[in-house]
């Protein structure tokens, strides 16, 4: 059965998490992508451990050719990449594709049927075109931090990249719309999206508060400032679970659940205006009665009720989560590039897609001969290509 994507070529230029992982969403929709590093590695490849969680998670079945750009000559190469494109995305530093010919206007004068998308750190329009960013920066910008963490300690980013994630998921989408618009006119597009706009359209409901009454939001550690309780950690005898009954329904279940039926008359929880005014009185007598239960007790006795709970699970708790392993999101990625490891897969399915691709993370260079030779060259002209350090090959 054809993928939604089958015959379609992408370029990818990017480094890190943010377009890497939205072409990553493409090669599991069928697109061939061909990832252009430099003949030293993309970024990733440079910083240990962490960059090779990156390479794994979010190259999977990708084909690697390593160019030097800064060569006439691997620019000629890159060049005649992009005209057998149908999709070009980079999150270089604004001006690096440009100074090697391959910026989106030069690109897209050549190619008009072309996507060119961008991703950048703080956008390609304000004072900050040319900053450095990555997601640390943005989830500090936008706010983020701002309202992560205890009320009395120092701001918190996420604990991990949840921006440069995010980025990808919105980045893909917006490549694939510009696509399909493709499909329908024959015309081309170019797409734009930054960390930061990306990290604050993320607190869409925060801002909709600060929108509407003015009032600055402020940390408060797991709880949700408006509502209670909701997002709060109950501590149980052998870990934790976090908890959501904020309406008068559920509040009134979750009360009656515990044999806690008077908290609903308390005139301090009575509404919930009132319990978010005494939440930490409120806290007080919900985590005594949790502390008496295991948390398998305390979900058997809220999920079958309908009240919204959830275990605080470690990874390798999550890794064990019969719902989890039922999605089947993580993966075993294999190919001659080496052993098999285990990475994640996309998180969604189609009907149409049997299996998403589990050929693992290509090696620095290891298709520049064969997508060489596609480009018409011959082994002689590869191999002097390689001698005067114009592309890699995987050895």
């Amino acid at each position: 059965m054809s993928k939604p994507l089958d015959g379609v070529r992408v370029v990818d230029f990017g480094q890190f998490i943010a377009a890497p992982a939205a072409t990553q969403t493409l090669v599991d929709l069928g697109a061939d992508v061909v990832k252009v590093e430099p003949v030293d590695g993309e970024s990733s490849r440079l910083i240990g451990l962490y960059g090779e969680a990156i390479l794994r998670t979010y190259n999977r079945g990708k084909r690697c050719i390593a160019l030097n750009l800064k060569d006439d000559r691997g620019q000629r190469i890159a060049q005649e990449l992009v005209a057998r494109a149908d999709i070009v995305v980079q999150n270089l530093r604004p001006g690096v594709m440009e100074s090697f010919g391959l910026g989106a206007e030069a690109v897209r004068a050549a190619h008009p049927h072309l996507i060119y998308a961008t991703v950048s750190g703080f956008g390609l329009r304000g004072p900050s075109k040319y900053r450095p960013g990555l997601d640390i920066a943005a989830q500090a910008e936008s706010g983020i931090m701002w309202v992560t963490g205890e009320a009395d300690g120092e701001p918190q980013r996420v604990g991990f990249p949840v921006v440069d994630a995010a980025a990808a998921l919105v980045f893909a989408q917006a490549i694939l719309g510009a696509y399909v618009r493709r499909l329908r006119t024959g015309e081309g597009d170019t797409v734009e999206t930054s960390l930061l706009e990306v990290a604050v359209h993320l607190q869409g409901p925060n801002w909709g508060d600060y929108l509407l009454t003015g009032q600055e939001p402020v940390r408060k550690g797991n709880g949700q400032p408006t509502v209670a309780p909701a997002a709060d950690v109950m501590p149980t005898r052998d870990g934790a679970i976090v908890v959501s009954a904020y309406s008068v329904v559920h509040f009134d279940r979750l009360c009656r659940l515990l044999d806690r039926s008077e908290l609903t008359g308390d005139p301090r929880f009575e509404t919930n205006e009132a319990r978010v005014a005494n939440r930490a009185a409120l806290l007080t007598e919900l985590r005594a009665s949790f502390a008496t239960m295991t948390t398998d007790e305390a979900m058997q006795l809220l999920t079958p009720n309908g009240v919204v709970a959830g275990r605080v699970s470690s990874y390798g708790e999550v890794r064990k989560n019969p719902d989890v392993e039922a999605a089947g999101i993580f993966l075993e990625a294999t190919g001659p590039a080496g052993a098999s490891y285990t990475t994640l897969g996309s998180p969604w399915k189609l009907g149409s897609i049997s299996r998403v691709s589990t050929t693992r993370a290509p090696d620095l260079g290891q298709h520049t001969v064969s997508l060489l030779t596609e480009l018409g060259y011959s082994s002689g002209a590869i191999d002097g290509f390689a001698s005067s350090g114009v592309v890699r090959v995987a050895n």
